[in-house]
């Protein structure tokens, strides 16, 4: 087997895209250009601050016209053909570019300071400075990361990693955040199996309340979470790098969250056995969670990182893995309480979960 290559492009309107080959690619290395005559892309949307809570939200009209689950023959991230020209002009294994309508970007012109972010005043606007792009973990049309194999799972990793390291020397970048949505009850608008990358120009609230419990706590807070956890019946796997547990206060019918066993504040800092234990452990994961009901499970599988510049020393690398679903035909709506107050009701017992997660992680073969 040969070694994941990055070949570097552009598409027609600027924006970058970067193909990730397979160590075990049939792929050559030439990659058609696109043809496309495309629109100029949309000016960056306005941030407007919330001064009931400090909070920053990005306005981004631009969406609104995103493409809605549209038919497989027209799928925008599937490689492109006479009667489908889209993003992506070529055959691929793995794809990451520039989204076309960002949340964030693409202008990266200013950098805000902390003391400007976190002042308090009324009708204050700042431009969405950032970085938004879209990984397609493969050609096929339909799937998720679970669906794929473990060449691809490890070529998947292996562009999170480089992203994360190029988007974070980007100026103005706080925090890189990589996600993958699954499931039209999450409000996926693509069936395509692909997930995202979000670079915010700000620390996200809630890597910021991260930070106050890093404070306060005595001791090394994710050391300490991974020693209770281990003890404890909600532990799921446990390998040489990394272990995956249900919370001991899980928020959703469905949570997992997976930690590095060593100190690594993102991707970028993971070895190569690390990216390599990860890829089976995750596609395994993943698959059981499937197995725990006859159809697809829907969930945000979210990679917390450490921001660019603080606590970097103290915020490890952290996967959580969180869905609404808590019956095979009911699922979790956030109410009064959850969405208004912030305060949450679990529906179930986290180790009546994790019990059920290890029954069906006996049924899932070592991804190959």
């Amino acid at each position: 087997m040969g070694q994941i290559v990055k070949r570097e492009t552009v598409l027609a309107d600027g924006r970058d895209l970067i193909y990730f080959d397979d160590a075990d690619t049939t792929l050559g290395a030439e990659r058609k250009a696109d043809a496309r005559s495309l629109d100029a892309r949309p000016a960056t949307a306005t941030m407007r601050q919330d001064p009931l809570t400090g909070e920053w939200i990005s306005i981004a009209a631009a969406r609104q016209n995103r493409v809605f689950l549209p038919p497989a023959d027209q799928d925008p991230l599937a490689p492109a053909t006479a009667n489908n020209p889209s993003e992506v002009p070529d055959q691929y294994d793995v794809a990451v570019f520039e989204n076309r309508s960002p949340s964030f970007g693409p202008d990266l012109s200013e950098h805000y300071s902390l003391d400007e972010l976190s002042a308090i005043g009324l009708g204050r606007t700042l431009p969405s400075i950032g970085r938004c792009e879209v990984v397609c973990f493969s050609p096929e049309t339909q799937g998720s990361f679970g669906s794929q194999n473990r060449s691809r799972a490890r070529t998947v990793i292996e562009a999170w990693a480089d992203r994360t390291s190029a988007l974070s020397a980007l100026p103005g970048i706080r925090q890189v955040f990589p996600f993958e949505n699954r499931g039209e009850q999450i409000g996926v608008t693509l069936h395509h199996p692909h997930g995202q990358i979000y670079s915010y120009p700000y620390i996200t609230p809630r890597t910021q309340r991260l930070l106050d419990s890093v404070e306060r706590f005595d001791g090394d807070l994710f050391q300490s979470i991974l020693d209770f956890e281990r003890g404890s019946e909600r532990m799921l796997l446990a390998g040489k790098h990394w272990t995956a547990y249900v919370p001991f206060a899980a928020r959703w019918p469905i949570e997992v969250h997976m930690l590095p066993n060593r100190h690594v504040p993102d991707f970028a800092g993971t070895t190569a056995e690390e990216r390599d234990e990860l890829a089976g452990m995750y596609l395994r994961l993943l698959r059981a969670i499937d197995g725990l009901y006859d159809t697809p499970t829907p969930y945000i599988a979210a990679w917390h990182q450490a921001p660019v510049d603080v606590g970097r020393d103290e915020i490890r690398l952290m996967l959580q893995i969180t869905s609404p679903r808590r019956a095979a035909d009911k699922l979790k709506y956030l109410a009064g309480s959850e969405a208004a107050m912030g305060a949450w009701i679990g529906d179930v017992l986290p180790e009546q979960t994790a019990a059920r997660i290890r029954e069906a992680l006996e049924k899932v073969a070592e991804p190959s």
